[in-house]
């Protein structure tokens, strides 16, 4: 039994069927009761093309996703896919892989299949160069295109994404602040967001290095307590700390910056790319040991996403280090592996689900036609456990992760591009 047979059995043509089957008030009472007996006599099940015939809406959209084995892209798709079912649209789910032919091909599968409009999951779909970017834009002349946390400047593509660059700039400074100097930035994706992420941390290590040797430093941590004033120069031990710093509330600054946000100088903080499975923590570990046996060692680790972080927790812990007291590590995503350690882990959380309202809900907008921002950016929030120090007169457990040192970033920026 088709939406045909329906059609002919009662009478009406295929588009009244479809309006009934979605509750379009434009259909009287007496013929969608006609219609409904019918499909109810027939025992008739429509699906989504019946559904859509005549109404110009599959109410079906289309989502892409890299790899649903990783666990904070499975659950943007869990939340995704829950909220447009609350919203009445049934998604058709794509698994591209990481390759750009793979992902071009699933985007034109979705056109086929008539979908309202396409969702990209996860920042691996947009490029640096231009000319592979053109798979979206072309499916963006066709349906509208949502990205989460990624931005991609094409008519009819719609950005919702977090502030990952300031995020990772602020959480960096605060880790630096906290006295650890060696810091290991471990990362696994060349992805918008990966990119990002590192940007943000080797903006925080240039403005953090910025240290002279007149800047006070005790233990290996910046000087923040109120030190007695001569002449306007801060005084320990009766002997003078700098040449003449300005001083402000009894803390020296330089160039603007409090001595208590500086970090020490001769720190080497370093960068390491992982491209092993992200499921292979026992390798991660392992790849981490043979990085410190090389040298430079390092007493830090941030983490681009938890399952790296929690590699280094394990490092650690094999290494015999205290955690957090001689080695601090700090994750990203907020995701329930923060409890799969002892210390539990410090984490970035991203805000994955009101990132997920806010795509939902722009979409709703645009297919009702309404004028919606083009892209929409959050800020982040740093989720204080046991894996880090606190910075230097910072008695927050947990800290909004904005834009403040970081000017390439607008954090919560909402505008139309």
């Amino acid at each position: 039994m088709t939406i045909y047979d329906i059609s002919e059995k009662a009478g009406v043509s295929i588009a009244t069927v479809s309006r009934v089957l979605n509750g379009s008030s434009s259909v009287s009472e007496k013929t969608r009761r006609k219609v409904l007996d019918i499909i109810e006599q027939c025992g008739y099940t429509p699906n989504a093309f019946a559904r859509g015939l005549g109404l110009n809406t599959m109410k079906t959209i289309g989502i892409l996703c890299a790899d649903s084995s990783d666990i904070h892209l499975a659950k943007a798709v869990y939340h995704i896919e829950r909220m447009l079912r609350a919203h009445g649209y049934d998604s058709l789910l794509c698994c591209t892989g990481y390759g750009l032919e793979e992902k071009a091909s699933s985007v034109n599968l979705l056109i086929t299949k008539k979908v309202d409009a396409i969702i990209l999951v996860g920042s691996n779909f947009i490029y640096e160069k231009e000319a592979e970017n053109r798979y979206i834009a072309d499916a963006a002349a066709q349906v509208p295109v949502m990205l989460l946390n990624a931005e991609l400047d094409v008519p009819n593509v719609y950005s919702v994404l977090s502030d990952d660059a300031a995020a990772t700039y602020e959480a960096t400074l605060q880790m630096l602040r906290s006295g650890v100097a060696d810091i290991l930035y471990f990362y696994n994706a060349h992805s918008f967001s990966g990119r990002r992420k590192l940007s943000g941390f080797q903006a925080a290590v240039r403005d953090g290095m910025h240290v002279s040797d007149r800047i006070p430093v005790r233990d290996g941590i910046p000087v923040s307590d109120r030190m007695p004033i001569k002449d306007g120069i801060p005084v320990k031990d009766g002997i003078p700390i700098s040449d003449r710093m300005p001083v402000k509330d009894g803390i020296p600054v330089k160039d603007g910056i409090p001595v208590k946000d500086r970090i020490p100088s001769g720190a080497t903080p370093q960068t390491e790319f992982y491209q092993g499975s992200h499921e292979n923590i026992h390798a991660m570990t392992a790849h981490l040991r043979t990085l410190y046996e090389k040298g430079p060692g390092f007493h830090g680790v941030i983490a681009a996403d938890d399952t790296l972080a929690l590699a280094a927790v394990k490092f650690a812990v094999e290494m015999g280090f205290r955690i957090p007291e001689e080695f601090s590590i700090l994750g990203y995503n907020n995701s329930m592996l923060t409890a799969c350690c002892n210390p539990e882990l410090t984490s970035i959380d991203n805000k994955l689900e009101t990132l997920c309202q806010h795509l939902i809900a722009t979409l709703l907008g645009v297919l009702e036609g309404k004028q919606m921002p083009k892209k929409t950016i959050f800020s982040c929030e740093l989720v204080r456990r046991g894996t880090t120090r606190p910075a230097i007169a910072d008695g927050e457990s947990n800290t909004p992760l904005q834009a403040t040192g970081y000017q390439a970033c607008n954090a919560a920026e909402q505008r139309g591009i």
